[in-house]
């Protein structure tokens, strides 16, 4: 077996409107609501959202940790960020990525989830 991808991720969330918020609002991710059931999409991948715990199973126990690369400066997106009024946890911080050299920051959504949005150093990829 030889694993080539992100297809998607599944998170849980308490308030569906705060979730939407944030993910369309704040993160700008494009959400659909197909058959009762929501997905934020960007790129190739997808985020699903599961409205109560094991709505779906199986179901992860804990919140995740999830790490998104954007494709500019890191601190205009911070700015973005912060302009709309959004709290970020930390960063801009260096890290290392699967394909080398990064600067991140950290935020949290509704749902106290982590997420790391990334944008990799030019000479990394």
């Amino acid at each position: 077996m030889r694993i080539t991808g992100l297809d998607h991720i599944v998170i849980t969330t308490a308030n569906i409107d705060k979730c939407i918020a944030f993910y369309a609002g704040v993160l700008g991710l494009r959400h659909e609501l197909k058959n009762g059931k929501h997905a934020f999409y960007f790129g190739v991948q997808k985020i699903n959202i599961h409205c109560r715990p094991a709505e779906f199973l199986p179901a992860a126990q804990h919140p995740q940790d999830i790490c998104l690369l954007a494709d500019r400066d890191i601190c205009t997106i911070k700015a973005e960020i912060e302009a709309k009024g959004y709290p970020i946890e930390e960063g801009v911080v260096a890290r290392q990525g699967a394909l080398g050299a990064m600067q991140s920051i950290y935020l949290r959504d509704a749902d106290g989830n982590l997420i790391e949005i990334a944008v990799y150093e030019k000479n990394s990829k």
